[in-house]
């Protein structure tokens, strides 16, 4: 420790830059979750890929109400691909809400669903 240095001096020598213990946070961090700690070359190949990703699982909204979840079922299926699972929500008195979670059996067949009838109209009316 330099005594004879004034306070100023001793703060100017000190790096700017550097935010104490941040490294520490993030590590112990990785390593709760059980995570490795990225290098600063990973990160930036993480944020260079492509974001476009292949979907699964879509939310169908705006159905009219006396749509059901057999018709879901054909219209997806037929058009897109086979479905693992659908749900049609319905109200406390049994109404549908008009809305759907639709999840496909193969990845990318979401994004497909949603490419092919985002904004559009299924019955033309």
């Amino acid at each position: 420790m330099d005594v004879d240095k004034s306070l100023d001096e001793i703060i100017k020598s000190k790096p700017r830059n550097h935010r104490r213990g941040s490294t520490r946070r993030t590590s112990a961090r990785a390593q709760v979750l059980g995570k490795p700690v990225p290098t600063p070359a990973q990160k930036a190949r993480v944020a260079a890929a492509p974001t476009e990703a292949k979907s699964e699982k879509i939310i169908v909204s705006n159905l009219p109400a006396d749509v059901n979840e057999s018709q879901i079922r054909e219209l997806f299926t037929t058009t897109v691909g086979p479905l693992r699972e659908l749900n049609l929500h319905y109200d406390s008195a049994g109404r549908s809400k008009g809305v759907a979670t639709v999840l496909f059996s193969r990845k990318g067949d979401g994004t497909k669903a949603f490419q092919t009838y985002n904004n559009r109209l299924i019955d033309g009316s």
